[in-house]
């Protein structure tokens, strides 16, 4: 009976720590995965500006991961000027990002346009999928579409040089002006779908504009 005992108790032992177990891992899954999808916002011109985000004024996105960690992205403003590229160009990790430099590159047809890093860092890790995959820039921009996660020393100074969040609105707004003024028929490029704008607004700029000229203008290259 006392054998039976001891085997019941540390059975009762080993189901508990299995629940615990496979509890932390459903927990840890689902933080992992949040990173990525969920992304909140409110609309401006009709483009999505999630609120818990910092902008840099050249459209690229950061988001705050852990201490000291970032993840860093295009906006969905600028992925709709990008339009559809072909490939984009990734700094390795290792790479040490300065904030308001040229970061990474994408490239459409014989054209190449260059977007600065919103945060200054050493570079920990580059997102393989959107390497292979270049639509998810416009599909998901704060999500799958994500670029690098970067370690920041010190996230305090750099941190000064993003936007404040009182003027995120009216800074998006002026860009989407800036861009109809270009070419009036862009607004209704963007009200395509219900308001949102049309995947590659681009396209709908008079022939001959240059890809590189526009997209400079806007990331500030």
């Amino acid at each position: 009976m006392t054998v039976i005992l001891v085997l019941g108790t540390f059975l009762a032992f080993i189901l508990v720590d299995y629940l615990l177990s496979r509890k932390k891992a459903v927990v840890a899954v689902a933080v992992s995965e949040s990173r990525v999808k969920g992304v909140t916002g409110e609309y401006v011109e009709g483009f999505l500006v999630p609120e818990n985000l910092g902008y840099h004024p050249g459209h690229s996105w950061l988001h705050r991961e852990r201490q000291h960690v970032v993840r860093i992205g295009m906006d969905e403003f600028s992925a709709a000027v990008a339009g559809r590229i072909d490939s984009i160009e990734l700094p390795k990790p290792g790479h040490w990002l300065r904030q308001g430099q040229k970061a990474w590159t994408l490239i459409r047809g014989q054209e190449k346009a260059e977007m600065v890093s919103p945060i200054e860092g050493e570079i920990v890790e580059v997102n393989p999928e959107v390497v292979k995959d270049p639509s998810l820039l416009r599909k998901d921009p704060y999500g799958k579409g994500w670029l690098l996660s970067v370690f920041v020393p010190d996230e305090e100074s750099t941190g000064r040089n993003l936007l404040p969040k009182s003027l995120v609105r009216g800074w998006m707004r002026q860009a989407v002006e800036r861009l109809y003024a270009m070419q009036p028929q862009l607004a209704g490029a963007a009200a395509a779908d219900g308001g949102r704008p049309a995947d590659d607004l681009f396209a709908a700029l008079p022939p001959g504009t240059s890809w590189k000229k526009v997209t400079s203008e806007f990331f500030l290259t």
